[in-house]
């Protein structure tokens, strides 16, 4: 067996080149001596005023080392710090500051494909033309905003996460989308600059994880002490929807915080629905106006979305037109409708959407609403003889209840890579902020690495991951708004963050290399497959028994035999251990173990039920055994896990699934 991982660690993250190639010469390429791999370009998709006080760091007794320097300012840019300012259009070198410290730009892989970059359409600079980067920096790491509103909504003290902390942008996307090649030629940048936290708001596809080049470049950034978080996917609500779920990956859901902006909807036959809008322009009067459906005033058979051109303006002059969501986008429908002629939109939500509502900044008085009212409405329009209504706008509504609950869009899963890692590792505010989505998480990473500089990402993680919740005070778990029901573990992960409580978690599950090395063992890769990963010689011990539930992972995924599977039928049981290794980041302690279980067909058993630790940094392990009865395939059910000091709740979710 080689030397550990560490011994060869180098300050980058891949070792290699991009190039032009046909199928044939890439084909060719990788069978040469000394070629590693040669992966195919991927192109990857991108996926506040009060989310800090939802999240409770808006108190003002609140305080860790990051964040007690607010009324102090930034001090100059640190030392060691190795990154630049590139400059473009748009874009000077002094648009940098002691905030944000570092700016570039990687577009060579994009333009090999399509051609160089149309700088009449968008800015060949680290410029953010989009708005997707800017609120995701801002969200994580943006200094304190006093009087802070969108269009008068929302009005408060805007900071980010980690407001303390400094930024450096990496701009890897495009009009066509963000390209693998950039995206490691960013990765690498920044680790060689000396970043802390690299935060990546974009997904593509699942494969394994010796071809998947943003898990190869997250694993070298993570190899050398650097967090990556990155966002579940916008793919929800089905099934197995999620991506970037490698296990060094911290893997961000969206949730929805406790503000609204209700836009009311009254009816001519008395009836009131609420919805949700940013409209802020001159308001409708309180008098009844017509109400059309698109469909019935359109000159196409997909008139009811409300496409440009598809609206007869004669038949919706001085109406409100309900207008199916889908297809184009939100907000661009109501400005078809507006052109027009119309006085306001009435944005329905179909199946597709659910109830789940997108609050946007309308350009005519509008109301979306959730699936359910909008089958009233248009029943409503469809047969009344003159059907009338009006819209209002309820301003700003905090304390929404119940809260959060998990975005629709939230992508979910299982994890179809490998079952036995649970992902989403938890869901945080990603939905109803006042402008872009973000997953508030990735400031709240910074936010425990400013507090605690010593700590591994995975310890990072875990303080995340185990002291989330994923009830609200009457035990029910965190609402799916897509369904309307109680939503599990394979939606959410571990809960919703709790950024206070993992400050000071008590026990944290830590992993090294070292342990992502074993796990490559237990999924069988060959000694070239993790040199594709880990860019080192490594040959699994054919001595050793590998497997994939000792993953040190602060949650569990328990794949099990089916009723039809091979060995399976009634009456049937399997067998499966999982073995787990707590270190003490707080005082000396003994954790006493609680379990709870919605399953009677696995029996769940713990070794030991109690662990004492005399000092931090004290490691103990413990092992669960897991004793199934087979059960019809697709079913799944879910248990979790706590030891408790009494001060400290350190929790593991648990999910079963039969397949």
């Amino acid at each position: 067996m080689a030397a550990t991982y560490e011994d060869h660690l180098q300050c980058s993250i891949i070792h290699g080149f991009s190039t032009r190639l046909t199928q044939e010469e890439a084909e060719l390429l990788e069978k040469q001596s000394g070629i590693l791999s040669v992966l195919p370009e991927m192109i990857y998709k991108l996926h506040t005023t009060h989310s800090p006080e939802f999240l409770g760091l808006g108190s003002s007794d609140f305080c860790c080392p990051c964040v007690c320097l607010l009324k102090r300012g930034l001090g100059p840019v640190p030392s060691t710090w190795k990154g630049t300012c590139e400059a473009g259009k748009n874009f000077n070198s002094s648009s940098c500051n002691r905030k944000l410290i570092g700016a570039q730009y990687f577009s060579k892989g994009y333009e090999a494909a399509f051609g160089p970059i149309d700088e009449t359409m968008e800015s060949k600079s680290p410029r953010d033309d989009d708005g997707h980067g800017t609120h995701t920096a801002t969200t994580a790491a943006g200094s304190v905003v006093s009087g802070a509103s969108l269009f008068g909504y929302a009005f408060g003290t805007a900071r980010g996460m980690a407001p303390q902390a400094r930024v450096a942008a990496y701009k890897v996307c495009w009009l066509g989308g963000c390209f693998s090649s950039d995206i490691l030629a960013g990765m690498e940048k920044a680790v060689a600059d000396g970043v802390n936290v690299i935060s990546m708001s974009i997904g593509g596809g699942i494969s394994d994880y010796n071809r998947d080049t943003v898990a190869i470049g997250a694993f070298r950034a993570v190899a050398q002490g650097i967090l990556v978080s990155c966002s579940a996917g916008n793919s929800g609500p089905s099934p197995g929807s999620l991506t970037n779920v490698a296990p060094w990956i911290t893997t961000v859901g969206a949730g929805t915080l406790d503000r609204d902006f209700p836009a009311y909807v009254s009816l001519g036959n008395g009836k009131n629905y609420s919805g949700i809008s940013l409209y802020s322009g001159k308001p409708l009067s309180d008098s009844l106006v017509p109400l059309v459906y698109a469909g019935n005033v359109s000159n196409s058979t997909s008139g009811n979305l409300c496409m440009t051109g598809t609206l007869v303006p004669s038949q919706v002059a001085g109406k409100i037109v309900i207008c199916d969501r889908g297809s184009n986008s939100r907000v661009q429908k109501g400005l078809v409708v507006k052109d027009s002629g119309a006085l306001g939109m009435i944005l329905a939500n179909t199946e597709l959407y659910g109830e789940e509502l997108v609050a946007d900044a309308h350009v005519l008085p509008t109301s979306t609403v959730g699936q359910r009212a909008a089958d009233a409405i248009k029943n409503y329009a469809f047969t009344d003889p003159k059907p009338t209504a009006t819209i209002a706008s309820g301003g700003t509504k905090l304390g929404v209840e119940p809260s959060p609950v998990l975005a629709a869009f939230s992508s979910r899963g299982p994890n179809l890579v490998t079952p036995e890692v649970l992902k989403p590792d938890l869901i945080a505010p990603g939905s109803q902020h006042t402008g872009w989505m973000d997953r508030g998480s990735r400031g709240l990473a910074a936010l425990i690495k400013g507090a605690h500089q010593d700590w591994s990402a995975a310890a990072i993680k875990s303080a995340l991951m185990t002291t989330a919740y994923a009830t609200y005070k009457n035990g029910e778990n965190i609402l799916d708004v897509a369904t309307g029901q109680p939503s599990t573990p394979f939606d959410f992960g571990a809960g919703h963050v709790n950024p206070m409580a993992a400050l000071d978690p008590g026990l944290v599950y830590d992993a090294s290399v070292d342990d992502y090395l074993s796990f490559f063992c237990a999924l069988n890769y060959t000694a070239a497959d993790i040199k594709q990963i880990t860019n080192e010689d490594f040959t699994c011990d054919s001595s050793k028994k590998y497997s994939l539930g000792d993953l040190n992972y602060p949650s569990f995924s328990v794949p099990l035999e089916t009723a039809s599977g091979k060995g399976g039928g009634a009456g049937v049981t399997s067998t499966v251990k999982y073995t787990r290794t707590l270190t003490n980041v707080g005082a000396p302690a003994t954790y006493k173990l609680s379990m709870t279980s919605k399953t009677q067909s696995v029996k769940i058993s713990v070794e030991p039920e109690s662990l004492s630790f005399a000092k931090e940094n004290e490691k103990k392990s413990y092992t669960v055994t897991f004793t199934a009865t087979s059960m019809p395939s697709g079913t799944s059910s879910f248990a979790h896990l706590e030891w408790s000091d009494g001060k400290h709740v350190v929790g593991s979710p648990i999910a079963f699934s039969w397949t």
